[in-house]
């Protein structure tokens, strides 16, 4: 191909738009797709400003009813409310069509109603005979309801259910930013799925706000309607009683009909649209469309349709009554209570996992010794189906979650959590076990919320009142309806397979030191060989034995403290060992050399630490009591004393919005750490020479002041 091929106009599709080749020069223009919403606006507004032929106006008047009808049908079928965001713009733009062809119509009929009813198209005169049989009086009637029915009834109760939704959407955006929060903190979603989320929630509020305006379009359309009537009706009278010399009979059979067919036809469109709605913001759920929603809540309560059989069975045989119209329905609704009786009765009978298996009458051998899991979930028959995927159960997926955050938090991969049924439990209990042992237990309700006062919760739900299990906050098991009710109101709203979770990943934090075990220590230094085998192979086990390795790390987790830092930790360990074997002591200088990452681990980035300390009188007592060689014992007085005054100053810190951390000497910090844990168990203890040079001290409270 030739240059003088850029004469010709050569164009392709692109992502972005249309690339145009004219004259040399290239030109980038919109997609088709893009340019399909300003075309349109501009024909809509064309459409009051130039006279439009009677088959156009029956084409575009056609059009109308079948986008209005596309409108509903799509409205129906919405399972969320933000499926159809682009509704506000739709609910504009046809407002905006049906009032640029009532101006084009009742163009169309004043100037050729005297030529008769044809002229302003067949659509407008088949409404005018068809539907209202020709009657001036009926045709008002009808349009009258409809106005009354789109302006009174449908679209008045859809602008308030948006107005309403609208404000609870914007007062329970900050619960729900929490809950996502919370969700990410404990590892239950990813930070893509937490994005998401809260531009869901933006979105949900920007959609429920444009709701409320757009209800005014409707509102202010059937407004116009009435106006456009009476002006088709009065002008068209006086055109053609003064302007075509028609007798009045004449010019009401061509004007009359046809101003009201015209009416007719815009109302009935406009009717629809205001149902579909009604119907978006009047959806309350995200998991079935309407017809899903009707099947399910509606005609899925066996007694009511048994009471609904009963009453249309009285009334079908009273005398003068539909009496076989009354008894079909009645027989129609006994027989639905009676299977949906049958079928609910199936559901709730609790169906055996596995076959039990015939009873073994040989010799007892080592397969009949059960083996103790190093964690395990056991579930009530009720909870099954939140581990159970076919039944939209997501617990699995969660634990993996939380799993996966412990690991990234922690340090090492914590031992999988094996998931069983115990009939024993309560239907809506569950427990969590470590080495066959109850760690943690609570109840949790399928399909139900729990709605926990973080302390700033202004009202009282009606519910179920319970304890967070992991943190005990005050908590109370509410309706999944009253969700948004709940996080508008200060509570953090979360479902009964979020807290099963969240309980988990607590345990798991507690007891971290309990699940390091032999296994989890060799695949540690395993993972850590594959960067640094040099480094491995030198301090372990040559200089550091496997159990003293393995004692250290776990002095470490049971403080709290995170062993993502490995490396330190072994070059620690290299540097310490020749010296002494004993682990506490290799622990102490694991944690000097650690510092930074624990100060940052309770504080953050801040630079200035607020403390607590001990008065200096009773440090030194403490001192001569617990440091290593001491010969003094404790007198018990004074051990409950501090135990006393650390959990009422860690409290107190904890209310101020500061960690609480406890500064003492080197030589007592571990005595002191175990002496304080059952009081204050989230109560850190750091001795001087963990404090970095690069953070300044400040000391927020004394233990042992005189008051």
């Amino acid at each position: 191909m030739s240059d003088a091929s850029s004469a010709t106009s050569t164009a392709f599709s692109r992502q972005r738009g249309i690339r145009v080749a004219l004259g040399g020069y290239e030109l980038m223009l919109p997609p088709v797709q893009a340019l399909l919403a300003p075309l349109l606006m501009v024909l809509v507004l064309g459409m009051m400003l130039l006279p439009l032929p009677p088959l156009m106006l029956d084409l575009l008047f056609s059009f109308n009813i079948a986008l209005s009808l596309v409108v509903l049908l799509v409205s129906a079928y919405t399972v969320r409310p933000l499926e159809f965001a682009v509704f506000p713009a739709v609910l504009l733009v046809t407002t905006l069509l049906r009032l640029s062809l009532n101006v084009a119509s009742t163009r169309a009929v004043l100037m050729h109603g005297h030529t008769g009813t044809e002229a302003a198209g067949k659509v407008i005169e088949s409404f005018a005979n068809f539907l209202i049989g020709g009657s001036f009086a009926v045709g008002l009637i009808v349009f009258a309801i409809l106005t009354v029915i789109n302006f009174v009834v449908v679209t008045k109760g859809a602008g308030r259910i948006a107005e309403v939704s609208a404000r609870f959407a914007l007062d329970a955006m900050p619960g729900k930013q929490m809950a996502i929060d919370a969700d990410l903190s404990a590892g239950m979603i990813t930070q893509e799925e937490a994005r998401r989320r809260r531009q869901e929630v933006s979105e949900e509020a920007d959609f429920f706000g444009s709701m409320d305006g757009a209800s005014k379009f409707v509102r202010g359309d059937a407004i116009a309607g009435i106006l456009i009537l009476f002006i088709n009706l009065i002008g068209g009278l006086l055109i053609g009683m003064l302007q075509h010399n028609l007798d009045f009979t004449t010019a009401a059979n061509n004007y009359v009909l046809l101003a009201i067919g015209d009416a007719l036809v815009a109302q009935v469109p406009a009717l629809i649209v205001s149902v579909a709605a009604g119907l978006i913001v009047a959806r309350v759920g995200k998991d079935d469309d309407l017809g899903g929603q009707l099947g399910k809540q509606l005609f899925s309560v066996p007694r009511a349709m048994g009471l609904a059989a009963t009453v249309l069975g009285i009334i079908g045989v009273i005398p003068g009554m539909p009496n076989m119209a009354f008894l079909i329905l009645a027989a129609v609704c006994g027989y639905s209570a009676w299977w949906l009786t049958k079928k609910q009765k199936a559901a709730l009978e609790p169906q055996p996992l596995a076959a039990t298996e015939p009873v073994n009458t040989g010799e007892v051998s080592w397969d009949d010794v059960a083996h103790v899991d190093m964690m395990a979930l056991e579930v009530g028959y009720r909870l099954i189906g939140l581990v159970d995927k076919e039944q939209g159960g997501d617990l699995l997926a969660r634990i993996k979650g939380v799993r996966k955050k412990f690991a990234q938090e922690v340090g090492f991969l914590p031992p999988s959590v094996h998931i069983r049924d115990n009939l024993d439990l309560r239907p809506n209990s569950y427990r969590v076990l470590l080495k066959g042992v109850v760690v943690g237990e609570g109840d949790a309700f399928g399909g139900m919320m729990m709605a926990i006062n973080p302390g700033g919760a202004t009202i009282q739900l009606p519910g179920t009142p319970t304890v967070d299990p992991a943190f005990g906050l005050p908590a109370v098991w509410i309706n999944a309806n009253q969700r948004d009710l709940a996080q508008s109101n200060g509570y953090t709203v979360v479902d009964a397979a979020t807290v099963i979770a969240t309980h988990l990943h607590h345990v798991m934090q507690v007891n971290a030191a309990r699940l390091f075990g032999r296994a989890e220590a060799q695949q540690l230094i395993e993972h850590l060989g594959k960067f640094v085998p040099k480094l491995v192979e030198e301090v372990v086990p040559k200089l550091v034995s496997m159990p003293v390795f393995q004692r250290v790390v776990q002095n470490l987790l049971d403080e709290g403290v995170h062993i993502r830092d490995l490396k330190t930790i072994i070059e620690t360990l290299a540097e310490h060992a020749p010296r002494t074997q004993e682990p506490a002591e290799l622990t102490r200088e694991v944690r000097v050399a650690l510092a930074p990452a624990i100060v940052q681990q309770i504080y953050g980035p801040a630079r200035e630490l607020s403390v607590i300390a001990i008065e200096p009188s009773l440090e030194g007592l403490l001192v001569n009591a617990l440091a290593p060689g001491a010969n003094s014992a404790l007198e018990p007085g004074v051990a409950d004393y501090v135990m006393q005054s650390a959990g009422e100053a860690a409290n107190a810190q904890e209310e101020s919005g500061i960690a609480a951390c406890l500064l003492v000497p080197d030589r007592i910090r571990s005595a002191i750490a175990r002496l304080v844990k059952k009081n204050a168990p989230r109560l850190r203890v750091l001795g001087h020479s963990e404090v970095p040079e690069t953070q300044s001290i400040r000391i927020a409270r004394l233990i042992g002041e005189l008051k």
